[in-house]
């Protein structure tokens, strides 16, 4: 084994370099409210709920599922999605350089005018699926006028075509959930597409979640994966219950709604089985008439 002769040609100032070189390889990300970080040496998970300064240095502050609060340095040995980020504080929006997208991921016209609601619509399965739609989708629905209204169950979804009487000017769309082979909503969808009028006019589409709820990233919440709830149980007081959140009545169930959507910042943040769906209907009703 051969040492070096100049102990001074390499000491503490290259161990610093070499940890200055992997930091700059980290890439950065901003703090936005909203953002599921893990703090590597504590493991602490929580939503960022802000940052500030605090004794002399800018800090984060992680909200944890059971609604504790913490405060960490900004900067390195932070992880977003299990990858390894410099977490440094959100850019006020009055600096932002560049053209804005959307929460779908287009890009924004800036200054334009929403225009006048089509007489198509897209339904969808609740007012929960229809606030989510409007967090990531608003934007592009309001630059192409289009509306989308809850349907409230797929039960009577036969009657509500019925009276819309859709048309090639007039076009549905419709979101449900649990729309898997089998499934009570796919028997309905069934169903509807042979009604008059249907074909050609009416596309129905679905994910696979008992609710939409689980189509939003389960590490937006910092879990692996949403709680399995046994066939019997409402899903939403079920998975309110398997979170540690209050579930005792509709203002629980709206509260985490609230909180779960809270988590939502663009479309990377929903399962592609919800993404794509929701495109596909937004094509459809844009297409141009025949």
């Amino acid at each position: 084994m051969t040492f070096p002769t100049d102990w001074s040609s390499w000491g503490a100032q290259d161990l610093a370099e070499r940890r200055r070189s992997q930091h700059r390889r980290v890439p950065q990300a901003q703090a936005a409210v909203g953002t599921v970080v893990e703090e590597r040496e504590s493991g602490w998970v929580g939503a960022v709920v802000g940052t500030e300064a605090a004794g002399g240095i800018r800090v984060v502050r992680l909200e944890d599922r059971r609604g504790r609060v913490r405060a960490f340095p900004l900067g390195f040995g932070f992880l977003i999605d299990g990858e390894p980020v410099e977490l440094v504080a959100p850019i006020p929006a009055g600096q932002r350089t560049g053209p804005r997208r959307t929460a779908s991921g287009s890009f924004a016209v800036e200054q334009q005018r929403a225009r006048t609601a089509r007489a198509s619509r897209i339904w969808v399965e609740g007012t929960h699926d229809a606030e989510l739609v409007e967090k990531v989708w608003g934007d592009d629905l309001r630059a192409e006028g289009i509306v989308v209204e809850p349907l409230h169950g797929a039960d009577d979804l036969q009657v509500a075509v019925a009276e819309f009487q859709p048309n090639e000017h007039r076009r549905l769309g419709v979101l449900l959930d649990h729309l898997v082979p089998g499934s009570k909503e796919t028997r309905i969808a069934e169903e509807t597409m042979r009604m008059p009028g249907a074909a050609g006019n009416v596309l129905i589409l679905g994910h696979p979640y008992v609710d939409v709820w689980q189509a939003v990233k389960p590490q937006r919440l910092g879990l692996q994966q949403w709680p399995h709830i046994p066939r019997g149980t409402d899903i939403k007081v079920g998975t309110l219950a398997a979170l540690g959140w209050p579930h005792s009545d509709q203002r629980d169930i709206a509260h985490g709604w609230k909180k779960i959507l809270a988590q939502v910042r663009s479309y990377a943040d929903l399962e592609p089985s919800l993404l794509g769906r929701v495109e596909e209907l937004i094509d459809f009703i844009t297409a141009p008439s025949r």
